[in-house]
């Protein structure tokens, strides 16, 4: 089964690192003066978007000056910022929960600390009318997908996990980031995409479209907050300080959707003007996914995570078990004011 690896020198890096022959940098470890903001890379992968709204939100609304960071964003592959979290080269990274499973499952001592989505964001969308409204209903369907790794293939791994689904019958096409394009052509009769994505495209169109949600079928831990061992045994402060603005961003930009769309507008200034409409529309569907009930909020069950690796091992994803047991941690959101 294909599965996306971590590149083999960052792997031979990791090593080095758990065996003591590499040091942290020092910023990491150091605190810095008390009149002084600490500096933080964050990992956010892919592109700017309004999407990162709550990031967005902790900067100019000073929720990282208020802990003492000065936090700079970087844009790139999420599992290339994984395996730099995993060495201690960078310290945090909004990562999926699938990726922190793969991670581990290699060796690499990345902790789960903050949750960001509180629902598996993948789903399977296609045109209404079709009746493709239950995971089996696709068997006998062309189903376009990304590409044969990242979330996309997990959700469609868990559609057949979960939902019942006979994949021989099933005609997977590999089809790139073109999934509205292909389902509204009708070069395919679906594809997995993020649920606030694709299907938001389709119905800008003015196209009616159905979404097979993967958190209607089963649980998976999301995206979040990711940090290494080493980073929190090192320096703990540095995490909870991390965690304590991510939070208050979080309810604030719940609280405050229209205040922080404009935030978002002003931090990537190419979502505005004509395509503003189309963000804010993603935008909107983004919200319910970032959304717990309260005594939920900022937590991980870790039934779920043990749920999930149980699956990707059974699914062949990952090669090894992985156990639950510091792949994540509920202690920084327990502390957190």
């Amino acid at each position: 089964m294909p599965r996306r690896f971590f590149p083999a020198s960052l792997i031979l890096a990791l090593l080095l690192v758990v065996a003591g022959c590499v040091a942290p940098p020092a910023l990491l470890t150091t605190p810095s003066a008390p009149d002084q903001l600490t500096p933080v890379t964050l990992g956010l992968g892919y592109i700017p978007s309004v999407q990162f709204a709550p990031y967005y939100v902790a900067q100019e609304k000073g929720f990282f000056a208020g802990q003492g960071l000065d936090v700079v964003f970087r844009h790139g592959s999420e599992t290339d910022f994984l395996a730099l979290v995993a060495v201690n080269q960078m310290p945090f990274v909004i990562a999926s929960g699938e990726q922190v499973i793969l991670g581990r499952s290699q060796g690499m001592p990345v902790t789960y600390v903050l949750p960001w989505y509180y629902q598996f964001p993948v789903g399977v969308m296609s045109l209404a009318g079709q009746g493709l409204d239950t995971p089996q209903a696709l068997e006998g369907q062309r189903v376009g997908i990304p590409g044969m790794f990242g979330a996309s293939l997990v959700a469609w791994k868990a559609l057949v996990y979960a939902g019942g689904v006979d994949e021989s019958q099933v005609r997977l096409e590999t089809i790139g980031f073109t999934q509205a394009a292909a389902v509204s052509e009708g070069r395919i009769e679906a594809a997995l995409d993020y649920v606030s994505n694709g299907p938001v495209q389709l119905r800008l169109a003015g196209q009616e479209v159905n979404v097979i949600s993967v958190a209607d079928y089963i649980d998976l831990p999301a995206n979040g907050l990711v940090t290494n061992d080493q980073l929190m045994a090192d320096n703990p402060e540095l995490v909870q300080r991390m965690v304590n603005a991510l939070l208050a961003a979080y309810r604030y930009t719940l609280d405050n959707p229209d205040e922080a769309f404009e935030i978002s507008l002003r931090a990537v200034p190419e979502a505005g003007g004509d395509n503003e409409a189309a963000n804010r529309a993603i935008f909107d569907a983004s919200l319910p996914l970032w959304k717990a009930d309260e005594t939920l909020f900022g937590r991980s069950d870790p039934l779920v995570w043990q749920q999930a690796a149980e699956f990707m091992l059974e699914m062949g994803l990952i090669d090894t078990a992985v156990a639950t047991e510091g792949i994540v941690t509920n202690r920084f959101a327990e502390a957190a004011p």
